[in-house]
């Protein structure tokens, strides 16, 4: 490996000597066979060390071909594990067809964004893994391993979060319904008051919801509503003020001051889902990487006391904060997805690429939300207790029974694996 790479924020250098870039599959397996240490780096947008691998190699699916067949009996999509949501939106939008939910990023890999959990959000929508319908993988003896959800039941739940350890996934199969277009209205300055009172209204009023605020003041700054447009939301329209909010005018990034350009379009003009769900356009990089992330999701049914545990210590966040987004996500039933066994309000935090500060600022966090039970994200930036982690998932001890069954010698473990999921060195 000529140099050492970089996530994309630039925060993480990877300590693997070597990066492996398979052109086939079956190269993809010798790969594999042949290393003691392993693990994938997709798209690179995690912000610690879950993909790292110092005393090992690295692999990336990126010069695989890329590939998405579509079975329109059994609707689903089957596509190469490097393909990235935006590039798989587009086409299968041409075909007719839709993905459940997107994150706020189109530019992430299908295979990088399941294995972590990664987001999406809406009342009844459930994360992106949830429209996993099948996986293959390439397990540590080099071997083609296929699960799913129909044939292999509790197993399939277990793998589809299977943070990189089960093996190299290289095939993702997703559900996929009939194609629908979305509106976006966004309204500014909503009071706290009409939050705290309005909960459960603001998050049902679209079929995605997202708030922005810079946790400087008793308001929520923008309120994002995506909205479908076709038999399930035809005739709404958006009225000036609502619950003490204020319709934009104009086009609005979620940071005060930025241009909206590579926003997705807004004020209620009607497009494909993929033109609206994101919050950001494929076209375009929706920053420099100058920004550190972390999210928690902490139990719908606390909401309100999480809100006002987070207001407390404003003063101490704001500084560090870029912005921060809340949205909602549907219970699932994926061992170790952060909405297993419950639905979950996710809390998003930008920070100022200033780790010294924003690890200061995320112990005080992590502080407020403890007895909240909030789960980090897999893939982003916490301070918790590798033991505190671990106590928060009650399919754990299942999770660490399965990796045993397919990587034995723990070839695809790493400090995070060992720390976060086993709680031990196995060398």
């Amino acid at each position: 490996m000529s140099g050492r790479q970089t996530n994309w924020a630039g925060n993480v250098t990877y300590g693997a000597a070597r990066l492996h870039r398979p052109g086939s599959v079956e190269r993809l397996q010798d790969v594999v066979a042949g290393s003691g240490r392993l693990r994938a780096l997709g798209t690179r947008h995690s912000f610690n060390h879950i993909a790292d691998c110092p005393d090992g190699d690295l692999v990336s699916l990126e010069n695989l071909p890329a590939s998405m067949d579509l079975d329109t009996v059994r609707r689903t999509v089957t596509v190469s594990a490097g393909v990235r949501y935006g590039e798989l939106a587009r086409w299968l939008h041409g075909k007719g067809y839709a993905l459940h939910n997107l994150g706020s990023l189109p530019h992430i890999s299908v295979a990088g964004a399941c294995a972590t959990a990664t987001h999406g959000s809406g009342d009844s929508n459930g994360n992106l893994p949830t429209a996993v319908a099948g996986i293959e993988m390439v397990t540590a003896d080099g071997e083609i391993t296929v699960l799913t959800r129909e044939r292999d039941g509790d197993r399939f739940r277990g793998a589809v979060v299977g943070l990189g350890a089960l093996g190299i996934v290289t095939r993702v199969t997703l559900e996929v319904l009939p194609a629908f277009e979305v509106r976006q209205d966004l309204y500014e300055n909503l009071p706290w008051a009409g939050l705290e009172d309005h909960f459960e209204e603001i998050f049902s009023a679209a079929y995605s919801v997202s708030l922005f605020t810079g946790w400087r003041g008793p308001q929520i700054d923008q309120v994002w509503l995506k909205r479908r447009v076709d038999g399930l939301g035809d005739g709404w329209e958006a009225e000036p003020r609502w619950l003490g909010a204020t319709l934009a005018e104009t086009e609005l990034h979620p940071l005060p001051g930025m241009p909206a350009v590579n926003c997705t379009r807004q004020r209620g003009v009607p497009g494909p889902w993929h033109e609206r769900l994101p919050h950001f356009r494929l076209d375009f990089t929706p920053s420099s990487g100058e920004e550190l992330q972390s999210e928690y999701l902490v139990p719908r049914r606390d909401t309100i006391g999480v809100l006002r545990a987070l207001d407390r210590i404003r003063d101490s966040v704001a500084p560090v904060l870029q912005v921060s987004e809340i949205r909602t996500v549907a219970a699932d039933d994926l061992w170790m997805s952060p909405c297993y066994g419950q639905g979950a309000v996710a809390l998003h935090f930008t920070w100022k690429k200033d780790w010294p500060a924003v690890s200061r600022v995320l112990a005080l966090v992590e502080e407020a939300l403890e007895p909240f039970e909030a789960r980090p994200h897999w893939g982003k930036l916490f301070v918790a207790r590798p033991e505190r982690v671990r106590s928060l998932y009650e399919r754990l001890p299942d999770f660490q029974r399965l990796l045993g069954a397919y990587d034995p010698a723990g070839k695809f473990r790493n400090a995070f694996v060992d720390d976060y999921v086993f709680g031990e060195d196995p060398r």
